[in-house]
């Protein structure tokens, strides 16, 4: 497989999925185990806000390959005109170029840099 030719919102979806499951993952581990509480605290980093955020820390602390940032700038330049009505539409650009990074190491077999990526975010 290619990965240079899967859609980008393809990649944007899977990589969607596996920050989800991260940050769940690290909450539980946290000692959270309410639902309602993990819902709350999990919606700070799985949204397009709190996606954003942790792209624009990751590249402002310089710590994407060019690689990286070519898959992130393809999924934010993506041109999907649609975008949630909770957002404006360069946070969401945003949080789809971050999405599709995470997806693109997934498919990549790069799990050491996916958790390198991940770890870097700091879950509290």
């Amino acid at each position: 497989m290619n990965i240079d030719t899967i859609n980008i919102i393809a990649l944007a979806y899977l990589g969607d999925s596996i920050f989800d499951l991260y940050i769940r993952e690290s909450l539980i581990n946290k000692g959270i185990q309410k639902v309602e509480l993990l819902q709350k605290v999990s919606t700070k980093y799985v949204s397009a806000k709190g996606q954003a955020r942790i792209l624009n820390n990751l590249i402002e602390n310089d710590l994407l390959t060019e690689e990286e940032l070519d898959v992130v700038k393809r999924g934010r330049n993506n041109k999907r005109s649609n975008h949630p009505k909770n957002t404006d539409i360069i946070t969401y650009k945003l949080s789809t170029g971050f999405e599709a990074l995470l997806g693109y190491l997934y498919l990549s077999n790069r799990q050491d840099r996916l958790k390198e990526i991940l770890n870097y975010i700091e879950v509290k």
